[in-house]
C-alpha cells in the first residue's frame, strides 16, 4: 500500500486537530458525567445536541462525524451541534472519503459531491482542554480500494485525546473508535498503538477511553450477559491489555447491548455490545445506556448512547 502510505503523509488533515474552545468556559464539577455515542454521520446534530443536554453530559464523545459530506447535507455537522449552546470541540479526520459513502449512500447521493470529504470523531463540551492529540491506531489501507465497491478512503482509524484543563486533578479523555471490517487480533492490535502512545503522552495519570470498539466477537445471547463485564478478554484480548495498563470498566458499563437500528442501518439479532468506558485513576459510577431516540421517538443512530459519572 505505497501509494495509501504516500497520500497519508501528504494530506495535512489527517494530523491535525480543529479546535474551537467553548464560547463561554465552564468550571470543572465535582462529579462530571460523559457521554460517548457513534453518531452513524452525525446527519441528525440538532437532535444528537438535544440528547447531550437531556441526559446532563458534560463531555460527548463522537464517532462517524461528517465534515462536507453529502450523505449529511455538505455541513460542517460538528459546529451545527456545538454553536446553538456555544460548546467547544476538538475535531480529528480518520478518512478521506474518496466516494459519497457506502453501496445505499452512493446511490441516495448519486449526482452529488462532497464538499471536504472529511470523516472522524469528535470531543464536545462546553469544559476547556488543553493538549490535543490525534493518535493512529492503524494505517493499513484497508478501505484504500474500498469494500464491496463502494466507501474507497484514504486514513485508519484514530483516537483523540485532550486532557480536561482546570480540573480538580489531570484527567485525560479519549474518543475512539476501532476498525468494524477486522476482528479481535486486529483490534488488539489497535487497542495495543493507543496504550504505546497514552504511555508516552499520560503515564500513570487518571484517564477515560471511550467509544465504539466494535467488539463483536463477545457474547449476544441473554444468558451470557453477564461474561460481558466478567470475562470479556476471553472473546476480545485487548481487555487483558487494557487492564494491564490500569484501566478497569466494571464500574463503567452495563452488561447491556449497544446497537440498534439506525435510520438507515439495521442489525442482526440480538444486538451486541460495541461501546464502552475503560478508566483508570478515577472513580466511575452510575453507567447507563441512553436510547438514541429523537423528542419524536425516531432513531437519530444505529448505536445507543452511553453515559458514566465520575468523581473526582
Amino acid at each position: 500500500m505505497t501509494a495509501h502510505r504516500e497520500f497519508m503523509d501528504r494530506i495535512e488533515a489527517l494530523h491535525v486537530i480543529e479546535a474551537q474552545p467553548p464560547g463561554k468556559k465552564q468550571s470543572v464539577p465535582r462529579r462530571l458525567r460523559i457521554a460517548a455515542l457513534n453518531a452513524e454521520r452525525l446527519t441528525r446534530p440538532e437532535a444528537v445536541r438535544h440528547l447531550i443536554e437531556k441526559t446532563g453530559a458534560h463531555v460527548a464523545l463522537l464517532s462517524e462525524v461528517d465534515v462536507g459530506m453529502a450523505r449529511s447535507g455538505n455541513s460542517h455537522t460538528i459546529r451545527d451541534l456545538t454553536g446553538s449552546p456555544g460548546w467547544g470541540y476538538l475535531y480529528g479526520v480518520e478518512f478521506i472519503e474518496l466516494d459519497l459513502g457506502d453501496e445505499k449512500e452512493m446511490r441516495r447521493h448519486a449526482g452529488e459531491r462532497n464538499a471536504c470529504s472529511l470523516h472522524g470523531n469528535a470531543i464536545v463540551s462546553g469544559l476547556a482542554f488543553e493538549q490535543p492529540h490525534v493518535i493512529p491506531l492503524e494505517e493499513s489501507g484497508l478501505w484504500f480500494k474500498g469494500i464491496e465497491g463502494a466507501q474507497r478512503r484514504i486514513g485508519g482509524r484514530i483516537a483523540v485525546a485532550a486532557r480536561l484543563a482546570d480540573a480538580p486533578r489531570p484527567l485525560w479523555i479519549v474518543s475512539l473508535h476501532l476498525e468494524s471490517k477486522t476482528d479481535p487480533a486486529d483490534r488488539r492490535v489497535q487497542v495495543r498503538n493507543l496504550l504505546s502512545a497514552l504511555e508516552k503522552l499520560m503515564p500513570n495519570e487518571a484517564c477515560i477511553i471511550g467509544g465504539d470498539f466494535n467488539s463483536k466477537a463477545l457474547p449476544n445471547g441473554e444468558g451470557e450477559r453477564h461474561l460481558l463485564l466478567e470475562q470479556p478478554e476471553r472473546y476480545e484480548p485487548f481487555f487483558a491489555d487494557l487492564r494491564d495498563a490500569g484501566f478497569s470498566w466494571a464500574a463503567a458499563n452495563l452488561a447491556s447491548p449497544t446497537q440498534r437500528d439506525g435510520p438507515s442501518k439495521k442489525h442482526p439479532r440480538p444486538f451486541g455490545k460495541l461501546d464502552w468506558f475503560f478508566v483508570r485513576g478515577i472513580a466511575a459510577e452510575d453507567p447507563q445506556v441512553i436510547p438514541a431516540l429523537d423528542s419524536q421517538g425516531q432513531a437519530i443512530s444505529d448505536h445507543e448512547m452511553i453515559i458514566v459519572d465520575l468523581q473526582f
